[in-house]
This record gives structure tokens, sequence and C-alpha cells, in this order.
């Protein structure tokens, strides 16, 4: 799988490699955090995220990391939904 470099606010500097998963399923079409992460659990490691189990975190690092950077835009919408910029 493809990894994406996730930066750490509380340690600047530090970086760590994660799956990219997300962006394999994000589009210009907005999702919500429960359709993202419908949409990334069959895409990540089983040994890592047992039918998805503990992928909540994950996800969330990898959306908050890429609105961050501008690669996701967070949509005005309820509930909140984000997609490509």
């Amino acid at each position: 799988m493809t990894k994406i470099a996730v930066e750490n606010v509380n340690l600047p500097g530090q970086v760590t490699n994660v799956d990219a998963a997300m962006m394999a399923v994000m589009s210009d079409t907005a999702l919500t955090w429960a359709q993202i992460k419908d949409a990334c659990i069959p895409h990540l490691p089983d040994d890592l995220y047992p039918k998805g189990a503990t992928s909540g975190w994950w996800i969330k690092t990898v959306q908050l990391d890429l609105e961050a950077k501008g690669k996701l835009a967070r949509q005005p919408s309820k509930p909140l939904s984000w997609s490509v910029t």
C-alpha cells in the first residue's frame, strides 16, 4: 500500500508514514466521516485493523493532516463532509 507522511502537531518535525487508503477513496464528491471510514476499511491491512477495529484514530489523524495541508476541504454541511481540493 502507498504511504503518506503525517506530521505530529505536538512534536514538530516528527513524521510518521501511514497507509494512504484515504486518498484512494476520496474524490470531488464530499463524503462524511462515516462514509470515509466505510470506504477505507477494505483498503486497510487486516493484521493492523481487523475488520476495521481501531481504524477510527487512523482515519481522523489522516483527515486532519490532509486538511491542514490543503489536500482535503471541509464542506459547509451537516453532518460534516470532506472532498479533495
